[in-house]
């Protein structure tokens, strides 16, 4: 884990919703394509279970997508994930309306994204992250960027980030090693 500052860990131990974009976050970014348009979508394991050991930690998960997939509905609902907001045109309304829903404010949250259509949720929370190939105008405005690339563990690294700050990340573990 990177390092993090004392002031960024006492606004990652208020956490308590985690936001999540989808292409070139939870997957690689790129998009494919069946026969008859139907959309698919590559999601990684470990990402998965980062996922599942954080909403175990009491950290509520929500989706914030600007596309719909049925693939997307299926992996949210294999997670557990209650909130997911999908063809969102306005992240900024969708985001919104999902703290007037759980009746929270943006210092609870921590979201990760990747482009420049998630900054209206990067730059208004609590801890805010971008994968490596965010480009600069999104890097450069973030708390933390992953070391792992979207689909490929960047969910896991941000989820275990929370879960170290927060304390709830060896309880986590000693479920497997004892």
């Amino acid at each position: 884990m990177k390092k993090i500052s004392p002031q960024l860990a006492k606004k990652i131990k208020k956490v308590s919703l985690a936001i999540f974009d989808v292409d070139g976050v939870l997957t690689d970014g790129r998009l494919y394509y069946g026969a008859d348009g139907e959309q698919l979508k590559v999601f990684n394991t470990l990402d998965g279970h980062g996922l599942k050991m954080l909403a175990a930690s009491g950290v509520t998960l929500a989706i914030i997508s600007g596309r719909s997939s049925a693939a997307l509905a299926k992996r949210a609902k294999d997670l557990g994930i209650k909130h997911l907001v999908m063809g969102a045109a306005d992240k900024s309304a969708a985001y919104q309306a999902l703290l007037k829903k759980l009746k929270l404010t943006t210092d609870a949250v921590a979201s990760v994204g990747d482009d420049i259509v998630d900054l209206p949720i990067l730059m208004h929370c609590a801890f805010s992250a971008a994968v490596p190939s965010a480009p600069k105008d999104v890097a450069t405005r973030v708390d933390y960027t992953t070391k792992a690339a979207g689909g490929e563990g960047a969910v896991r690294e941000f989820c275990e980030v929370i879960m170290r700050i927060q304390g709830t990340y060896q309880a986590a573990l000693k479920n497997y090693v004892d």
